[in-house]
């Protein structure tokens, strides 16, 4: 902009002087010369065409010349400088600026927390969705202006902060606020690992103590995330292998499992029960390679086609595809159970499973899902199981970062035979229906539950019942369920809830959105607290608060002491 505005200066400057040199006559016919001010205004309205007319007094010939002279001095560099100044706001280096500064500066203003999401395709827009449906804050890293400009486009109730950019740039994370004291997490979710793995490096060398997510469908990839200190690492094809397996002997964790990771509102359906027997899997990718280690596992006998086995290390399978009659002949498709199509071909997977199931109509299906946009064909077929990496992500995703306790809680529930998970989820069922509910941790301290520690300190006594308890009726019970205390490095699942509390203890929830909204009242209320536990109304004051202490601490030094006092 540097030459148009010194062209804009000086043909202004020219243009003034002059006028101002330029003799004329007033209204009594006697010798009259403009002003530097007058002939800047006359200046102004001419070179921006304008027009106002001879002012303040009819011109002369001399000043008529002159500022014919001017017009053309001054609306030809006029038109320049505006002409500059249109295709620079077009520059997309200037737009990207621009847009990086307010994205900065947006990300900046955040006050409550937030999580940033990198990579917004089909599994960080699944998750962002969850995020934003949940009232959780997100920021938005994607290298792909098309997907931004979709994210711009979706109706969420929050204003969500996107920057197309690269997010293995150290500054784009800084952007982003990888070190805001608000930002309580990454997410790493685009579709190449080695673009995860450094997303992850990078988060973590700038922020150690910044939980961060990455998906990683390499082995090798994975382990380097771990030597990094990568908090979870996340391979869907793993994921799906364990819960398929899980699934086949274990149906009550695996439907506990898929209730407590959903999106809370969404009504779960009951899964198909897959058969034991002999199962075909076309396929040997990673995909394929976990769901046989699971299957075989589970002590089921599996037959492999893959059409390529040197790249896979398939040592011992049928070479094809899977799509034809004969391959599926010769791997027994008249007496298999089941089959999986596993490869990373939409087409082909639903090509296999179409032409097993004419050959086996009795065929239990399992169909992997590679692109969201073609699900679809995969709802026309409507298959038994849908493996779809996405949406596997997103759910994991969302249950480690809304509530990381849930990790450690469904690690234990592996641990715990069906039975006792078909009984928590009857008693889940009991309190909050067939709807996914929510999910939520309480810590006992003066931060989160200041009147639980407060009353604890004092040497009142407050037990989980009280935190189960509805704030407006003491009477009735809040529809949730506790599922886990933390005492000391201890897990303990399913507590009474007769078990006294302690200074410090983590406790996980699970219940409806109206026991979550209620419950903080009990938490932080003295007076609310007081009244659940012995039904007595109280004053609620800092005088009142200062005698209980007094009085408490008085009681507790009368009370006897051992065997000697009591006698």
């Amino acid at each position: 902009m540097r030459t148009p505005l010194i062209t804009v200066i000086v043909s202004y400057t020219i243009a003034i002087v002059g006028l101002t040199l330029m003799p004329g006559v007033d209204d009594l016919g006697n010798p009259w010369h403009m002003s530097l001010f007058e002939a800047f205004y006359v200046i102004s309205y001419t070179a921006t065409t304008i027009g106002f007319g001879e002012v303040p007094f009819p011109y002369s010939d001399a000043q008529r010349l002159w500022m014919t002279f001017s017009i053309y001095l001054t609306v030809i560099p006029w038109f320049y400088a505006i002409g500059k100044i249109i295709s620079l706001f077009q520059d997309p280096a200037l737009k990207q600026a621009l847009t990086t500064n307010s994205f900065a500066r947006a990300v900046d203003h955040l006050h409550e927390p937030f999580f940033i999401v990198s990579g917004y395709g089909e599994t960080g827009s699944l998750l962002v969705k969850a995020l934003d449906h949940k009232g959780i804050r997100v920021v938005v890293t994607e290298v792909n202006q098309d997907r931004v400009n979709d994210l711009e486009l979706e109706d969420y109730q929050f204003d969500i902060p996107a920057l197309c950019a690269d997010a293995k740039m150290p500054d784009t994370l800084l952007r982003a606020g990888v070190r805001h004291p608000m930002c309580k997490g990454i997410a790493a979710l685009t579709d190449n690992d080695h673009v995860n793995l450094a997303v992850a490096v990078a988060a973590k060398l700038l922020n150690p103590n910044l939980t961060v997510l990455a998906r990683a469908e390499d082995d090798d990839v994975a382990a380097n995330m771990a030597s990094f200190g990568t908090d979870h690492i996340l391979n869907p094809y793993t994921l799906f292998g364990d819960q398929l397996g899980t699934e086949v002997h274990a149906i009550g964790t695996y439907l506990l499992h898929k209730w407590l990771t959903g999106v809370p509102g969404d009504t779960l359906n009951l899964p198909k029960v897959p058969p034991i027997g002999k199962w075909i899997v076309c396929g040997y990718g990673r995909f394929g390679k976990a769901v046989v280690e699971n299957l075989e596992r589970e002590q089921i006998t599996t037959v492999v086609i893959e059409a390529d086995p040197e790249l896979t290390h398939c040592e011992n399978c049928i070479v094809g595809s899977g799509t034809e009659a004969s391959t599926l002949k010769e791997a027994g498709i008249e007496n298999a159970v089941g089959i999986i199509a596993g490869t990373n071909s939409d087409i082909n997977n639903l090509s296999i499973v179409m032409t097993a199931q004419k050959m086996n109509p009795n065929l239990f299906v399992v169909v992997r899902k590679n692109r969201r946009f073609n699900e679809p064909l995969f709802e026309h077929f409507n298959a038994d199981i849908s493996m779809d990496p996405s949406d596997i992500i997103a759910h994991e995703c969302l249950a480690r970062m809304i509530t990381p306790m849930m990790t450690h809680f469904l690690q234990l529930v592996r641990t715990q035979d069906n039975n006792w998970a078909n009984q928590l989820i009857s008693r889940l069922v009991g309190v909050v229906g067939e709807s996914v509910p929510d999910a939520w941790g309480v810590t006992v301290d003066t931060e989160h539950s200041p009147a639980v520690a407060n009353l604890i300190s004092w040497g009142l006594p407050v037990t989980l019942d009280a935190l189960t308890r509805d704030p407006g009726n003491r009477t009735q019970k809040l529809d949730l369920v506790p599922l886990m205390l933390v005492r000391s490095g201890q897990y303990f699942l399913l507590p009474e809830v007769t078990e006294a509390l302690h200074v410090g203890d983590r406790l996980l929830f699970c219940g409806s959105s109206t026991a979550k909204s209620a419950q903080p009242i009990t938490l932080s209320n003295h007076k609310t607290l007081t009244w659940i536990i012995n039904g007595r109304e109280i004053a609620d004051g800092w005088l009142w608060r200062w005698a209980t202490r007094k009085i408490t601490r008085w009681r507790k030094s009368l009370r006897p002491q051992g065997k000697h006092s009591a006698k």
